[in-house]
């Protein structure tokens, strides 16, 4: 009789809860919107597969750099995960092209890179860049990274809807006291 053996491979979330991670932290953001900017399409499908198994499902990729931006502005992400070293267009462009194209007060960019120069470091984060992840990189850090990074992403939003609610509320309550004293000064004049 032959018996056959199942080999279980573990995923991302059991390496993360061996790290003492709390898996709900990667799918905690799944309706987010992540763009992935990467020539390689090799790196887009492991970061692809990466993203879905951990419950992240509205992801685009491009991997012809000339077209992130024009992919930026349609698809309206919530991250963007970047390479920096692509032909053509690189990553530094595109960042700039982003940055100067974009409405937004805060769209984080999760820079993926070879080069661990100290320069390039300093162009990236002057052009824009919010965080670094150095290739090859480990699965549960760049989870991480994602995770934090769409929180602060989420944060923002937040904040910028209350923004909007407290000036709409302060518009009101001033149109409102300009009525009432208007009603006031118009009572008082004909009261006299």
């Amino acid at each position: 009789m032959a018996r056959s053996t199942t080999t279980l491979v573990p995923s991302p979330y059991a390496a993360a809860q061996a790290e003492g991670v709390d898996a709900a932290v990667f799918a905690k953001h799944a309706k987010m919107k992540i763009l992935v900017v990467d020539d390689d399409p090799t790196n887009v499908a492991l970061l692809e597969g990466l993203l879905g198994d951990n419950g992240y499902s509205r992801v685009a990729s491009v991997t012809d750099s000339r077209v992130a931006v024009e992919t930026c502005k349609s698809f309206q992400p919530d991250l963007i995960l970047l390479d920096l070293m692509m032909p053509g267009v690189d990553g530094f462009a595109v960042l700039e092209a982003l940055r100067e194209h974009r409405s937004e007060t805060f769209l984080p960019v999760l820079i993926l890179t070879v080069d661990v120069n100290e320069q390039t470091k300093l162009r990236a984060l002057s052009a824009g860049a919010t965080d670094f992840l150095l290739k090859p990189f480990e699965q549960i850090e760049a989870l991480l990274r994602i995770a934090n990074l769409l929180e602060i992403r989420r944060l923002h939003l937040q904040m910028e809807m209350q923004q909007l609610a407290c000036e709409e509320a302060l518009r009101t309550c001033s149109s409102e006291l300009r009525d009432t004293k208007g009603a006031l000064a118009k009572k008082k004049w004909s009261d006299s």
